[in-house]
């Protein structure tokens, strides 16, 4: 039997639909859906490491949607295939108010990112940050990448040049590296000038803003003793 998930109605579908889209321009991939409690916890991959000398920091895009039938499950799928299916829901006839029934594509074992998990309690809340100030360090980083890196190049080199980019710490943000901010800000994250909050828990740190969640695994050595 395929498994399915409703959303409460035709805008949760439109939001979904525009969070994996954004995350699709960013890495196409895959997403990880985690149902549970009458909630779908949707997570993208916006920057991982690519074997154990790449200092690239896991940085992950969550969104969250109600759902109203019960439903169990954490799959993977392919971010697309997904995509497809929510644009044709999106182009059916019905009355928008109603909610809607999403089947998963077929799951897939190759996204080495979604093997971890992060944690859903024991967070300690940190002063917030200015989503302005996010924005700009991400501008700067993107402004950088595309100066430093000519129009023909190869995908060693460029994953290099992001890697050495994005795994920079932000200045008076501690454990948050550049990279945060750019998945924030290219996940429509920062559309509002509510503060950021900040969250930390063991490797991990999470943003917080109206729009969604960052989260970002440190290396174990970048830890302080």
């Amino acid at each position: 039997m395929s498994q399915t998930f409703s959303l409460v109605d035709s805008l949760a579908l439109d939001d979904l639909h525009t969070f994996l889209t954004r995350a699709a321009h960013i890495e196409e991939g895959s997403v990880r859906l985690i149902a549970g409690s009458g909630v779908l916890a949707a997570y993208v991959a916006v920057l991982y490491p690519v074997g154990l000398r790449d200092e690239t920091p896991t940085v992950l895009g969550l969104r969250t949607f109600a759902l109203t039938q019960v439903a169990t499950f954490d799959a993977v799928v392919p971010l697309r295939a997904l995509i497809e299916r929510l644009v044709r829901l999106q182009n059916a006839e019905r009355d928008r108010s109603e909610e809607v029934t999403v089947g998963l594509p077929i799951e897939v074992n190759t996204a080495t990112w979604a093997a971890i998990s992060p944690p859903r309690g024991g967070w300690l809340t940190l002063d917030p940050t200015d989503p302005r100030m996010l924005e700009a360090v991400s501008r700067a980083g993107i402004d950088e990448i595309t100066a430093a890196v000519p129009d023909e190049i190869g995908e060693k080199i460029l994953r290099r040049v992001r890697s050495e980019v994005w795994s920079r710490p932000i200045e008076g943000l501690e454990h948050v590296p550049a990279g945060a901010a750019f998945a924030a800000m290219t996940l429509g994250f920062l559309a509002t000038d509510a503060p950021v909050t900040i969250h930390e828990t063991g490797p991990w740190t999470r943003l917080t803003s109206p729009g969604g969640h960052i989260l970002v695994r440190r290396k174990p050595w970048t830890l302080q003793l």
